[in-house]
Formats: C-alpha cells, sequence, structure tokens
C-alpha cells in the first residue's frame, strides 16, 4: 500500500511567515502560519494554522485556525473555526487544498463587503 502524497499540503507549509498586502494602500493583508505538529484529538490533522485577513490598524477581520474554543467557550479544547468579523463558526477541516480555496473565497467575500472588490 502507498501513501498518496499531498502537495497541497506541501504548498499550505510553505506558506508559513507569508503576508501579502491586497490593496495598493496597504490597508487589507492576508498573513499565513501553519506548523506541523503531532496529530491529538484537538488538531488531528497535524497542522497549527492561521489563515487571517487583516484591514484598518491590523485588525483581524477574517480567517481560520485551530488556535481556541469556539463559540464564546472559556474552556474546552482547540478546534477549527472560521472567524468572519465578530462571528466565530466551527470549521470541518478536510484537507490543505479545501482550506486554501475556503480561505480565499472569504477574503473574496469579505473584500467586495468592503467595498476593494467589485
Amino acid at each position: 500500500m502507498t501513501i498518496e502524497h499531498d502537495s497541497t499540503l506541501d504548498t499550505l507549509l510553505e506558506l508559513d511567515g507569508t503576508v501579502f498586502v491586497l490593496d495598493p494602500e496597504g490597508i487589507y493583508k492576508v498573513r499565513f502560519r501553519v506548523t506541523r505538529i503531532r496529530p491529538g484529538p484537538e488538531k488531528p490533522h497535524g497542522l497549527d494554522y492561521s489563515l487571517t485577513l487583516h484591514g484598518k490598524n491590523g485588525e483581524r477581520i477574517a480567517g481560520f485556525d485551530n488556535a481556541h474554543p469556539v463559540e464564546r467557550q472559556k474552556r474546552g479544547e482547540p478546534m477549527d473555526h472560521r472567524h468572519r468579523f465578530r462571528t466565530v463558526r466551527p470549521y470541518e477541516y478536510q484537507d490543505a487544498a479545501t482550506l486554501l480555496e475556503d480561505f480565499w473565497v472569504l477574503v473574496d467575500s469579505v473584500l467586495k463587503e468592503e467595498g476593494v472588490l467589485s
């Protein structure tokens, strides 16, 4: 039995530390933080990640991560989730390609709402 190599996971990992400026004024930026970790109950896919869109004054306005409990839980295990403005919802991680696609769809949607994209 051979295990298929996931090149999109390599791409996601290579984005670690990358920042993209999305507008001429330099207001909107995306940031990637992605590291491999030992898989565990709260992060079974073996990744610790934060893909974020930042706006004015560097505030996070959207993104995906798995760094803290969701839905205003003070306790509990970190889990995958999506941020959109002040809303946080659980996110079901499938694979690196889907995470990247879902992130860019969210970024486009927010930038349209903000009037940056038409």
